[in-house]
């Protein structure tokens, strides 16, 4: 199951059509699993020579997100941990991986990793994502509103 990813055209972490946007694309490696390569621009630094870390943990977030596509389901982030190893500096060539770890009812885990061209690992990042409910029909009987949703909420409302 190779292949790219279906994208948001005005998506700041993927869309071609966002002026600012990181304009990633994601392969799918097989279901449940996707990977991209990335090489920031100095446009995306926090202190000079680094990039800023909520830029990093929007691309394991968007990864993450796609990993859990990749499975056929749309998700929204819910919960997200990241650990920055090490600095993410202009102009690396860098890959980012995504995998589902686990998914149980409504409720999928994720975690993604940033790689540099030495195969040292950058950054990581755990994540709960949450898929729509659906009824009898298929159709969608809960919403993927998760706004004022907690983590513990969101893992009671996913058994």
């Amino acid at each position: 199951m190779n292949g790219d990813i279906q994208t948001q055209t005005r998506c700041f972490a993927c869309g071609a059509q966002h002026p600012h946007g990181l304009k990633l694309q994601f392969r799918i490696e097989e279901a449940g699993r996707v990977a991209s390569e990335w090489r920031p621009s100095a446009d995306w630094e926090g202190f000079q020579g680094i990039i800023h870390g909520g830029v990093v943990t929007t691309v394991l977030d968007e990864a993450m997100s796609k990993a859990v596509a990749s499975t056929g389901m749309p998700g929204l982030t819910c919960h997200l941990e990241v650990r920055l190893r090490q600095s993410v500096t202009p102009g690396d060539h860098l890959t980012v991986r995504a995998w589902v770890v686990e998914k149980r009812k409504r409720r999928v885990r994720v975690e993604a990793e940033i790689r540099d061209g030495r195969d040292t690992e950058k950054a990581h990042g755990w994540a709960t994502f949450l898929t729509p409910g659906v009824d009898r029909n298929g159709l969608e009987a809960i919403p993927l509103n998760t706004s004022g949703v907690d983590a513990a909420e969101a893992d009671t409302v996913a058994r």
